[in-house]
């Protein structure tokens, strides 16, 4: 038998559930995302939402063809209601809320760095950094502790909306930390932490009992439980009082929960609510794409890839690739080889024409939100389907030689 690993780091992640108010401020502002973009795909949509208490609030800037046909309100409150918000009593429901709207139309200084004659001299929505990462930890190529965090939620939503667990609510939060051996491999399971909004009468020795349970069974499959791992569900004693009537939401304020849990940089920028000009959105889901082809290609076991953009300029300013010492090739090689865009285009208007994000197909922006942007399969940008080419220009060679 093999002896146990020696863990030598410990890392965390955290996942939000589709009932945390940051979370309904996220889906309703991609919902009306997804209203804009299916009247018209050039629209030019920054929808910011807030809730609280009894309150939903629009404001932001959205420009588009049919606009004035769109019921932002009616979206709104469908939103809410698919989370699961439905007791007026609780002081947050998707048909008893006062909603107000405040949005208005693009700022003509930011659409004239975006309207162009033709896609591939479209400029950066607006100047930035954005960063994608990649790693062989697991087969989705996404750090464990975020997979695993999303993984627990993920599952006790299917619990609550079956009924299967009929105290649940829609507020939660999970936290997973996860021991790495010396060799930067997921050794152990160390400590799971589950926050998760429930029905007043449900004694607390029941929610902490059940709620582990259904963790453990789930995590048992990673084979990273050990004896000592602990849990701590619920650890307050209580948690009735959630969503936007416990604490106020914001659109993009889960900005890691939304791409690598902290294993990886963030530029700053927020996901939700944002048409494909904005490079905040756009070019974060294309430097993924890269990165993942990257670490597929067997190039590397890790890969950060950050790419830099100023509004109105139609190439990045810059690229930069760390391999974090695994890289087959020379960080700089491939950051050269990124530059020259004859595999990956950088372009804004032309990668985002590659991914189809101005007509999605068999998905929709709403589908992004809840458990990660990035590790779930039937998103273009989880498409390694240029990894075999990119191993033929940048190889031969073994990741990490």
């Amino acid at each position: 038998m093999d002896k146990k690993k020696k863990i030598v780091r410990l890392f965390t992640s955290e996942s939000v559930s589709e009932g945390h108010p940051d979370k309904v401020a996220d889906k309703i502002s991609d919902a009306i995302l997804d209203a804009c973009i299916e009247r018209d795909p050039d629209a030019r949509v920054a929808c910011e939402t807030a809730v609280g208490p009894d309150v939903v609030f629009n404001l932001g800037e959205i420009t588009c063809r049919g606009c004035d046909r769109i019921d932002f309100e009616s979206i709104a409150r469908a939103a809410v209601k698919s989370v699961g918000y439905d007791r007026p009593e609780e002081h947050f429901s998707h048909d008893t809320f006062k909603y107000v709207s405040a949005v208005h139309g693009q700022s003509a200084d930011i659409a004239r760095g975006v309207d162009r004659k033709s896609r591939e001299t479209q400029g950066a929505g607006d100047q930035g950094m954005m960063f994608g990462y990649a790693t062989r930890e697991t087969p989705a190529f996404m750090p464990a502790t975020a997979v695993y965090s999303h993984a627990i939620l993920r599952h006790l939503a299917k619990l609550r909306k079956s009924r299967k667990i009929k105290w649940l609510r829609p507020d939660a939060k999970a936290q997973v930390t996860v021991g790495y051996d010396a060799e930067g491999r997921p050794a152990e399971i160390t400590h799971v932490v589950i926050s998760h909004q429930t029905e007043a009468a449900v004694p607390i020795g029941t929610v902490r009992k059940e709620l582990e349970a259904v963790a453990r069974a789930l995590l048992a499959e990673t084979g990273l439980l050990a004896p000592g791992t602990r849990f701590f569900v619920n650890p307050t004693g209580r948690f009735v009082t959630g969503g936007p009537a416990g604490d106020s939401g914001l659109t993009g304020r889960k900005i890691i929960v939304d791409t690598y849990g902290g294993v990886a940089a963030h530029g700053g920028g927020a996901f939700s609510g944002k048409d494909p000009s904005k490079v905040d959105r756009s070019a974060s889901y294309y430097a993924r794409y890269v990165a993942k082809n990257i670490v597929a290609a067997g190039l590397a076991e890790r890969c950060q890839l950050q790419v830099a953009y100023a509004i109105g300029v139609d190439r990045p300013v810059s690229i930069a690739v760390d391999t974090f010492g695994t890289g087959a090739a020379d960080d700089a090689k491939i950051a050269e080889f990124l530059m020259d865009g004859s595999l990956f285009d950088f372009r804004p208007g032309v990668f985002v024409e590659e991914l189809g994000l101005r007509k999605p197909k068999g998905w929709r922006y709403c589908d992004t939100v809840n458990y990660g942007h990035f590790g779930r399969e039937g998103f273009p940008w989880e498409s390694t389907g240029k990894a075999a080419r990119l191993r033929k220009m940048l190889g031969p060679g073994r990741a990490g030689r």
